[in-house]
């Protein structure tokens, strides 16, 4: 129940309808007795900068979850954002300090990473591919480097979004060898497909999938449907594979800790979420 204590989590973005976090933290918030709540704000574009510094003057506000298409904007409003942040480019949640700083993060990237590692592979040392370097491929390739791979090799068709992204990483990462222009799987550990091919009926495939070894470990991103061509492609070479809404399960205890709430484990909140 929301009442005058209920310490409120504003989800910011436009359009809202197909907001999936309330659907999720709600349940979570619900069964462990968590005085929170998780409420979806439609905001557009021209209204956003003015908006979110007065959502955060609000007595009860808690903390922001940011989607599209505020991600980018963000960055200019925040008062410090976390090095994950600075190399994606973008970001997805927001908090006070106790000085009432804007602090922002970005948790997609750290999603997942984070179902990697918990599907007992390895990360740091590591030499990884990632296909697109939009605002999904950057977060992954800034959590990625903090996490200590080796190697990150970074393809996408737009030649000034491919190289920003490298740029961006040598200068907070300088001790992780950067590489553009190639999506060739050969020889990595490690392969992501960061873009939206696999969302239509009839995309090609990302990358060339019989480049891939049997022993590298494979990520999409696509969430459309759990097994994506890509990956049914993979997994026939015999590959181990992360789905799309791994990623998304996994940060959400990233964010629960970053706002100072009780965290929990993906499968937890499998369990209690109310998306169907």
């Amino acid at each position: 129940m929301i009442t005058g204590t209920t310490k409120l989590i504003a989800h910011l973005g436009y359009p809202t309808e197909s907001f999936k976090a309330p659907l999720i933290y709600n349940p979570y918030f619900d069964a462990n007795g968590i005085d929170a709540v998780v409420v979806p704000m439609g905001c557009k574009p021209q209204d956003y900068p003015s908006f979110l510094k007065l959502v955060f003057r609000l007595s009860n506000i808690h903390g922001a979850l940011i989607t599209m298409p505020h991600k980018i904007a963000t960055m200019s409003l925040l008062d410090e954002a976390s090095t994950s942040a600075k190399v994606a480019g973008s970001c997805n949640a927001v908090r006070l300090d106790q000085n009432g700083r804007l602090i922002g993060d970005m948790f997609d990237g750290e999603g997942f990473v984070r179902g990697v590692l918990r599907k007992g592979r390895e990360v740091a040392g590591t030499s990884v591919l990632i296909v697109g370097a939009g605002g999904v491929g950057s977060a992954i390739a800034a959590s990625l480097a903090k996490a200590g791979v080796r190697r990150l090799a970074i393809f996408d068709p737009d030649q000034a979004t491919m190289t920003g992204l490298r740029d961006r990483l040598r200068q907070y990462y300088p001790n992780v060898e950067i590489a553009v222009g190639s999506a060739d799987p050969s020889g990595q550990d490690i392969v992501v497909n960061a873009t939206p091919l696999g969302m239509k009926k009839g995309d090609p495939l990302p990358m060339d999938v019989s480049l891939i070894a049997p022993s590298t470990f494979v990520g999409e991103v696509v969430m459309k449907e759990e097994i994506t061509p890509f990956l049914q492609a993979a997994r026939a070479r015999g590959c181990a594979f992360q789905v799309g809404t791994d990623m998304l399960f996994e940060q959400i205890p990233a964010y629960l800790e970053f706002f100072d709430f009780p965290t929990t484990t993906a499968e937890n909140l499998r369990k209690i979420a109310k998306l169907t």
